[in-house]
């Protein structure tokens, strides 16, 4: 069986879940195991789609997931190795058994990320009417003159052609 084409309609429910949806999901799956999702969710009759039962059994009905608060210890080992391993959530939620993925990036993002100063994206700051440095290159920003700058990524064709030609090479070469 392919994929639907746009035309094709099926009616498939969406939002919230009820308990009596989550019960007859549970019991599936407890009877035939985890399989194909998209099997699952036509043969229990929910009328919903395979990632939305997949995504319903694995953040909220499995009995290993772990809901509630996080420990002092589960902070810590997130802020470790969210330094060590950077938004890899899936490994990080490897080391702590019963939570999920998403779990942790949602308290990495709304917790965590905020008492962290090196996760913390930095702004710079700079004078609006002279550009944020004097004649001599200082920076001169006041805090009631303060624009914010977003870097712009250049591949090296174009940082290469934004050389001034004045600059020389080891060599004595000039570009």
């Amino acid at each position: 069986m392919g994929r639907k084409l746009p035309g094709d309609k099926d009616v498939v429910k969406r939002g919230a879940w009820c308990p009596k949806e989550d019960k007859v999901l549970a019991d599936y799956i407890k009877t035939h195991g985890e399989g194909k999702w998209s099997h699952v969710a036509k043969k229990t009759g929910l009328n919903r789609s395979g990632k939305s039962c997949r995504l319903r059994w694995l953040n909220y009905l499995r009995p290993d997931v772990k809901r509630g608060n996080f420990s002092p210890e589960e902070e810590d080992l997130i802020i470790r190795m969210h330094k060590l391993l950077g938004n890899r959530w899936s490994l990080i939620a490897g080391r702590l058994p019963g939570r999920t993925d998403n779990e942790i990036k949602n308290f990495w993002n709304i917790n965590l990320s905020k008492r962290v100063p090196e996760a913390r994206p930095r702004r710079i700051k700079i004078n609006a009417k002279n550009d944020g440095a004097d004649e001599g290159g200082n920076c001169t920003a006041k805090d009631d003159q303060v624009q914010v700058i977003q870097s712009i990524t250049l591949n090296c064709t174009k940082a290469a052609a934004m050389i001034p030609s004045h600059h020389h090479l080891h060599d004595g070469d000039q570009r």
